[in-house]
């Protein structure tokens, strides 16, 4: 059986928290590769509803969650969210979460500096979280982060503080924010690391053996293709790389042990935060796309942009983020609509282009080309298999998967888990 990795296709927010529940009741380890508490999964399991931006979703099934080197870690937050889930009655301990000991951690200086460092930027703003995941990743391409590590090592820990002060209270004071004070850091981390560091191991090496053993295992991606830092419409993207590719170095894993990579899109496009959106509608449509799908970011609350779907933006993640299938999602929010657009490329300086180009102003140009496909009149809601989908619903389906030139292997129909109808098991490979 193969592994699989799962990543947004989009600009997030796919409704990947349901595809990876669904996934990871038939996985045995669950491993988050990449991001920060920036990202967030909605689970609805029975009459309860987990909103995850750390844990890997494999933990609510009872499965081994691991949280690998390539996440950048809040300890605070980590602790705030497993008691969180302890008051639902899900209990996370050392026994089903493992933490890489090389994870860097976010400390309260990074979401300082990255607010400072928003409100600068005025109306250029690139619209992050103000998580600190962005000044936690230079810090760890700096070498200068604090590791999991660090916390079985006070002189350590201490001479890192001093170095990581010296950087970044010059540039909070040079923003006019306030300073950190070193002693109260070291402090704080040091009576945290008693309950962090008995989740922490070397998980290159529990992965590898669960390899060998022929386990399962189901790679978590946050955020999405068109967010990666290198692939995505930058400077409107994420800081690391959210591609399936960056599952290996962020979990400790040769690229062969990744397995079948599954790309999830919406049925059409949100996006939350600034940058370009080609096919972004202003109008009643837009509005109601928002109001049927909940649009809502999962971690901030902000409202999501919405827009039609762009086969075109979704040709380009598959092709970079190695995508074999993709999972469409939310198919019942375009229920009784007269018309639908997919955007199959953009005009750009009166160039056609089936791609986004990578300059910024060259994307904030960019005008979608559409074509228009009648709706449907009949409910895709709670469908679990083709059959029971309306004609015009299979046309759309089919039409994306031509233009994408990736084969839809799962589809969405409610947030329900159950109600998902499979073409295809992506563990079978």
């Amino acid at each position: 059986m193969a592994n699989v990795a799962v990543i947004g296709a989009q600009w997030g927010d796919e409704g990947k928290g349901k595809v990876v529940d669904w996934l990871a009741s038939r996985a045995d380890v669950v491993v988050r590769f990449q991001g920060g508490h920036n990202a967030g999964h909605t689970l609805v399991v029975g009459s309860q509803t987990y909103k995850l931006s750390l844990l890997p979703s494999g933990v609510v099934r009872g499965k081994l969650g691991v949280i690998g080197n390539g996440v950048v870690l809040d300890p605070e937050h980590l602790l705030s969210e497993i008691e969180k889930v302890g008051a639902q009655g899900l209990r996370v301990t050392p026994e089903n979460l493992r933490i890489a000991e090389n994870v860097p951690l976010i400390l309260p200086l990074h979401p300082a500096l990255d607010k400072a460092r928003e409100a600068a930027r005025g109306e250029g703003k690139i619209g992050t979280t103000g998580r600190g995941i962005g000044p936690a990743y230079e810090d760890k391409v700096a070498r200068r982060a604090v590791r999991l590590c660090d916390l079985a090592e006070p002189e350590v820990l201490s001479r890192k503080l001093d170095e990581l002060l010296l950087h970044h209270n010059t540039l909070l004071k040079g923003l006019g924010a306030e300073t950190f004070e070193k002693q109260a850091l070291l402090d704080r981390l040091l009576e945290l690391a008693p309950k962090l560091l008995p989740f922490a191991e070397p998980v290159w090496e529990r992965l590898d053996e669960a390899a060998r053993s022929g386990k399962r295992v189901l790679f978590e991606g946050a955020q999405a293709v068109m967010l990666d830092v290198d692939h995505g419409t930058y400077p409107y993207v994420t800081s690391s790389n959210t591609v399936a590719g960056n599952a290996a170095a962020g979990a400790g894993v040769g690229p062969g042990r990744i397995g079948y990579v599954l790309g999830i899109a919406k049925a059409y496009a949100t996006r939350v935060g600034s940058g370009p959106f080609p096919t972004e509608l202003f109008d009643d449509t837009g509005k109601l796309l928002g109001e049927r799908g909940h649009e809502f970011g999962t971690v901030t609350g902000r409202p999501r942009r919405c827009g039609w779907f762009d086969a075109a933006m979704v040709r380009q993640a598959v092709k970079v983020g190695g995508v074999d299938g993709l999972v469409l999602t939310k198919l019942d929010v375009l229920d009784g609509l007269p018309k639908l657009r997919i955007c199959t490329g953009y005009r750009v300086a009166g160039e056609t282009m089936k791609r986004l180009p990578a300059g910024v102003a060259a994307q904030a140009a960019a005008e979608p080309i559409f074509e228009d496909m009648e709706g449907w009149s009949g409910s895709t809601r709670g469908a679990r298999s083709y059959a029971e989908l309306p004609a015009e619903a299979v046309k759309y389906i089919r039409r994306i998967e031509e233009l994408v030139e990736a084969p839809v292997v799962l589809l969405s129909t409610s947030p329900e888990r159950d109600d998902t109808i499979v073409l295809r098991d992506p563990f079978v490979g």
